[in-house]
């Protein structure tokens, strides 16, 4: 699908701020403390032997206790009224603490399609208040494959079943676009007017079900035309996922250096060995530059969403921070030597997200693709 979208934008994205202002800093200082306190790689490890004690009140402490579930939701349904760039930093501390939380699905992805909604039902604006103030937990119900480009998965006469839906085991709330005479609507239906069933997913810290919905279950949230919205809801996933990337990716590079500081062989610090300083330099470079992809992508959505620039820094977050923080799990598993190997170390969850992140919102091959026509570099 090529983009209709023909909105021209004024930002400046020579001034775009990419670097961390003391606020930046502050967010940054309280979810990484946070994290650290209340999501022990040990609780994250223990999801595959099906102990999720960990989510609920994980979840609660950082929709609740910190407010974060509301940061991209206007001040007018009671949000924080933040922009991409502040959910960015979030995002980046969830990844490298690869945080079993549904903050993607219902705080960015749901939250989004909600707010960019031109007119909310009154059923909307009840859903996204309760989204804005932790009370409430949704899931947009399309598969997480989609990319923000793609067409707009719908159900036709508002039943059916969809695959592979990220979040919907963790929330109370469904968001289905569904066909009408009018266009696309999205609807709002409790999950538990929904059957749910959960498929064996590679990343246990992110967990997919498959969806099926009654025929004319929910309540009308975004009436009339509402792809644009989806698409946005998307769009900002896109962006935002990339920033998880990054932060899994720093972890991995992080820990990775640490470990080869201290392993010894032959008589000396593994980590001297000219090969691996080499890996090391290699990696240290292409995480700076995802990082600095990802961050300019948040800035470009913050800055203007509607604007291509916005979707062409997407689409190149999205090509190189997914196989960037792939290969930083790659190089972490492999680096730790035989303990990497094993249950007990955390480089495996870091692995299975990020050969999951990549697969999601859509295949790094179809944003280049995308990107290429964009830019007008087709083949």
């Amino acid at each position: 699908m090529t983009s209709d979208r023909t909105v021209s934008s004024v930002v400046s994205y020579d001034e775009l701020e990419l670097l961390d202002s003391d606020d930046d800093r502050d967010l940054r200082s309280t979810v990484a403390g946070f994290l650290a306190d209340r999501c022990p790689a040990s609780a994250v490890v223990a999801l595959y032997d099906d102990d999720g004690d960990v989510v609920a009140p994980l979840w609660r402490g950082l929709a609740g206790e910190l407010g974060l579930a509301g940061l991209l939701v206007p001040e007018e349904y009671g949000g924080a009224g933040a922009g991409a760039r502040e959910a960015a930093i979030v995002l980046e501390e969830l990844g490298r603490s690869v945080a079993p939380v549904p903050y993607l699905t219902s705080a960015v992805l749901a939250a989004t399609v909600l707010a960019a909604a031109p007119a909310l039902t009154e059923e909307g604006r009840a859903v996204l208040a309760g989204l804005a103030e932790g009370s409430r937990t949704a899931a947009l119900v399309v598969p997480l494959t989609t990319a923000f480009d793609a067409d707009v998965p719908v159900l036709d006469a508002g039943a059916g079943s969809v695959r592979s839906v990220a979040g919907a085991l963790e929330a109370d709330t469904l968001l289905v676009p569904v066909r009408s005479e009018d266009g696309i609507e999205v609807r709002a239906l409790p999950a538990s007017d929904a059957r749910i069933t959960p498929v064996v997913s590679l990343d246990m810290s992110r967990r997919l079900a498959d969806v099926t919905i009654e025929s004319g279950a929910g309540a009308v949230v975004v009436a009339g035309e509402a792809a644009a919205a989806v698409r946005a809801g998307l769009l900002a996933g896109t962006v935002l996922l990339a920033s998880e990337q990054v932060g899994l990716a720093q972890w991995c590079l992080t820990s990775t250096v640490g470990y080869l500081r201290e392993r010894r062989q032959f008589g000396r610090v593994v980590g001297g060995f000219q090969a691996l300083k080499h890996r090391l330099a290699d990696l240290y470079t292409a995480v700076e530059g995802a990082s600095a992809t990802a961050r300019y992508a948040a800035a470009a959505l913050a800055a203007d969403p509607a604007a291509v620039e916005a979707e062409i820094a997407a689409h190149t977050a999205a090509a190189w921070c997914s196989e960037v923080a792939v290969l930083a799990a790659e190089e972490a598993v492999q680096l730790h030597g035989g303990i990497g190997m094993t249950w007990e170390h955390p480089t495996h969850l870091y692995l299975k997200r990020a050969k999951a992140d990549q697969l999601a919102l859509g295949l790094p091959g179809h944003h280049r693709a995308r990107l290429g026509e964009l830019v007008g570099l087709t083949v």
